[in-house]
């Protein structure tokens, strides 16, 4: 692990975290305003004039060419996990945009993600690997993919409630692993320079697989709420790219005795995810409190408008 790709990977999930937080801003403004006699199109016509989605989009922007370098120097077994840190800065940026204060549950959640990051990332020492991956591999990769994904997606679409958002976020979560792996091979390629990398199948295939996976994500918000989803997000994706990292270009991890902290900082990450999926901060509470109608300036909020829900 090189320090270039820790920072590169936080930067990114940081700028990702500051992305969802100012257009979702954006959007509990338009919903105050518009009520709920407003079509989507509408809707997202008013949202492409508001400066906070505009920002939104640009950070969005910036989160993929920060992902792509941080992959372009590190691993998939590194920067995919780093990049759960999200849900961390979610926390830390919402709460100061929308002055809601989490509360100690909220902390201890935030603690063991981050522990749960460190041990992981700390014991597994993941080695950098190939550029790209070697001839043939991509084939299998790919089919099994799609197997996967399509199955949890399946399953998904005959359940209900929680087991529907978590079944159709681990299959967003494999895509997402799959388009990082796809996004390391485009910028293993860069050297062939630009204009080669564009006739050939990476770029193309990061796109819609990209496209597949926020789909699928979407689905998992709208079946249930991110307390079901987010676990399987997050630690799905970090072991969908620990694998393709390993099957596609040669990214080992340590085992033997490393196995137990690695499992145990798996376990954590789960529990923070947890915690952190139903804090205010980040389910989406903000949506009705006066911050998010107000805006961060805007005083005279009492005790129990600051305090935690």
């Amino acid at each position: 692990m090189s320090l270039l790709t820790i920072l590169l990977a936080l930067f990114a999930a940081l700028s990702n975290a500051a992305a969802s937080v100012l257009q979702r801003r954006a959007a509990a403004q338009d919903e105050e305003r518009a009520g709920a006699r407003h079509t989507m199109v509408r809707s997202l016509l008013r949202l492409v004039r508001d400066r906070y989605w505009v920002a939104g989009a640009a950070l969005l922007a910036l989160t993929t060419v920060l992902q792509a370098a941080a992959l372009a120097v590190g691993s998939l077994a590194v920067v995919q996990p780093l990049m759960a840190s999200e849900l961390l800065f979610t926390l830390v940026v919402g709460s100061a945009v929308f002055h809601r204060r989490p509360d100690s549950r909220t902390w201890v959640a935030f603690a063991a993600l981050a522990v749960g990051l460190a041990l992981f990332l700390g014991a597994a020492t993941p080695s950098a690997g190939e550029d790209t991956a070697a001839e043939g591999r991509w084939g299998w990769a790919g089919l099994a993919l799609l197997v996967l994904v399509a199955g949890l997606a399946s399953v998904g679409s005959l359940v209900r409630g929680a087991p529907r958002a978590a079944l159709f976020g681990s299959a967003a979560a494999v895509g997402f692993g799959g388009t990082a792996a796809l996004l390391k091979e485009v910028t293993g390629r860069l050297p062939q320079g630009v204009g080669a990398v564009l006739t050939q199948w990476p770029p193309y295939a990061t796109a819609a697989v990209g496209v597949v996976s926020f789909l699928l994500l979407q689905s998992a918000l709208r079946a249930g709420t991110l307390a079901a989803s987010q676990p399987a997000l997050t630690l799905g994706d970090a072991l969908t790219s620990v694998a393709l990292g390993w099957a596609l270009f040669g990214e080992e991890i340590a085992l033997g005795v490393r196995v137990l902290p690695e499992l145990i900082g798996v376990a954590l990450i789960g529990l923070g995810s947890v915690g952190l999926a139903r804090a205010p901060s980040v389910h989406g509470a903000w949506d009705t409190a006066p911050a998010a109608r107000d805006g961060p300036g805007a005083g005279g909020r009492s005790r129990e408008e600051w305090g935690h829900e």
